[in-house]
């Protein structure tokens, strides 16, 4: 037990800038707080102390305004940051080394005993606001961005992002970056780089649509060179804007 604590309160160091004392971290970090009510929590519900255990994660909720249903099983060195608002079912798995901002809900989609909650491999990162729901799998070292609606699996590595969610395409590069920044650590799961694959999706058709205007146009100006009259195909010609729908995708 007191091996998780120190892991717990070393955790905090590793992935919060703002953390200054151990003291502070133990008085002043419901993420922490959480963890350790939910340690005392879980073995009560292990040993069918079932009312005992909802009252002392009653009592957590009430403290910390973090939700976590005892029977939930946590893996070691999670770390909950800020953490106002969150929400785990019972079934829910949270594996080792992830990180859950405030907001994130790992609920269920179905009133049916069972799994019926997420399950976060290790290394998974939710970002602030994200709904993971359903018995589904984030493998490890998934991404999940800010206020996503995650209802399908996430492969490894791999970042969602959207409502629904969809996943993010990353190259190899970008995955050995991300690897390479602290313990692959992204604040709230989010990069610069990063881009709605709606976004991307759009932008592709518009550019798309482009290159097949130039190829028509290039068809009737050799049209035109061999004495054909097109005039009547080039006045009811659509106008198409590429720039100003790009803008506005943006």
């Amino acid at each position: 037990m007191f091996a998780r604590l120190r892991e717990n309160i070393a955790v905090v160091f590793d992935r919060d800038p703002a953390a200054r004392s151990t003291w502070e971290v133990i008085t002043c970090y419901p993420g922490f707080h959480a963890l350790t009510f939910h340690q005392l929590a879980h073995g009560l519900w292990r040993a069918n102390f079932k009312w005992l255990a909802r009252l002392v994660s009653h009592f957590s909720r009430f403290t910390t305004g973090i939700e976590i249903h005892p029977g939930a099983t946590i893996g070691r060195r999670v770390f909950i940051d800020h953490g106002m608002g969150i929400v785990v079912g019972e079934t829910a798995i949270i594996g080792d080394d992830c990180t859950l901002y405030h907001g994130v809900t790992l609920g269920g989609t179905s009133w049916n005993k069972g799994k019926r909650h997420p399950t976060l491999e290790r290394g998974v990162i939710i970002g602030a606001g994200a709904k993971i729901l359903g018995p589904i799998t984030l493998h490890a070292g998934a991404k999940v961005g800010s206020n996503a609606v995650v209802v399908k699996d996430v492969p490894p590595n791999a970042t969602a992002v959207g409502i629904p969610a969809r996943i993010v395409a990353d190259d190899v590069a970008q995955a050995r970056e991300a690897k390479a920044e602290k313990m692959g650590f992204s604040a709230y799961a989010i990069s610069s780089k990063m881009d709605d694959p709606m976004v991307q999706a759009i932008h592709g058709l518009v550019d798309h649509s482009t290159n097949i205007d130039a190829r028509i146009e290039l068809i009737l100006r050799r049209l035109e060179s061999l004495g054909v009259n097109c005039a009547e195909e080039r006045a009811t010609a659509d106008k198409f804007d590429a720039n100003y729908l790009n803008r506005i995708v943006d």
